[in-house]
C-alpha cells in the first residue's frame, strides 16, 4: 500500500514538473519573440522628478518640447543604429530643451539626458503594446528622477507623426514582432506571463 502511494505521488510529481517546464519553454519561445521588439526600437524615457502634482505636470510640458523641437532629428533614422547615433550628437540640445521649460516654470532643479537600457512593465500605446523587458532608451532625467515616467517610441517614430507620419513598428522588427505587439488582446495571458519571467530573470541575476 505504501509503495503504490510512494508511486502514484512521484507520478504526480513527474507530471506537474513536465507540465512546469512545457509552460517554462513555451514562455521562454515566447520572450524569444518578444526581443525582437525589444532589440529594434528606441524608447524616449522622461523621468519626472517626483509623483507630485507640479512635477508631473511640469513632465508632460518638457515632454511636449522634447518632441517638437526633435521630431525631425528622428524622422531622419532609417535604422536603429543611426536613430542612436542621432540621438547621441543631440543630447546636448535635448537637455535644453528640458532646461528650458523647468526654467520657464520657475522649477529649481535641471535635467539630465543619457542613452541607455531602461527596464519597463508591459506598456500599452495607442495602437500597440511592448511587453516587458529592456530597452534601448533615450532617458531624460527630472531632477531626483523619482517620480512616474512617460515613455513612447522614437524608433521607428511612431510618436512622431509629424516626422514619420507612416511609421510603424513593421519598419524595424520582423513581421512576428510587430504582430505581436499590434494584436495585443491575442497575447494578454502571454504578456503576463512574460512579465513574470522577466521579473524571475531580474531576480536570478540580482539586477
Amino acid at each position: 500500500m505504501i509503495e503504490k502511494k510512494f508511486s502514484r505521488r512521484a507520478a504526480e510529481l513527474s507530471l506537474f514538473f513536465g507540465l512546469l517546464c512545457a509552460v517554462f519553454l513555451s514562455m521562454a519561445h515566447f520572450d524569444a519573440a518578444c526581443d525582437d521588439l525589444r532589440g529594434n526600437v528606441l524608447r524616449l524615457h522622461i523621468i519626472a522628478n517626483s509623483d507630485s502634482e507640479a512635477d508631473q505636470a511640469v513632465k508632460l510640458a518638457v515632454r511636449d518640447r522634447i518632441l517638437k523641437e526633435t521630431s525631425k532629428i528622428f524622422g531622419e533614422g532609417t535604422t536603429l543604429a543611426e536613430a542612436e547615433k542621432l540621438a547621441a550628437e543631440n543630447l546636448g540640445k535635448i537637455t535644453k530643451c528640458a532646461n528650458s521649460v523647468l526654467a520657464e516654470n520657475g522649477f529649481g532643479y535641471t535635467a539630465e539626458s543619457e542613452l541607455g537600457n531602461s527596464y519597463f512593465e508591459t506598456r500599452e500605446y495607442e495602437t500597440f503594446t511592448l511587453p516587458a523587458g529592456n530597452y534601448r532608451s533615450l532617458i531624460v532625467k527630472l531632477g531626483n528622477g523619482e517620480g512616474k515616467n512617460w515613455w513612447c517610441v522614437v524608433f521607428p517614430a511612431v510618436c512622431l507623426p509629424a516626422a514619420a507620419p507612416d511609421a510603424e513598428l513593421s519598419d524595424s522588427t520582423t513581421e512576428t514582432g510587430a504582430k505581436i505587439a499590434e494584436n495585443p488582446k491575442k497575447y494578454i495571458a502571454r504578456f503576463k506571463a512574460v512579465e513574470i519571467y522577466e521579473d524571475f530573470k531580474k531576480f536570478i541575476s540580482g539586477k
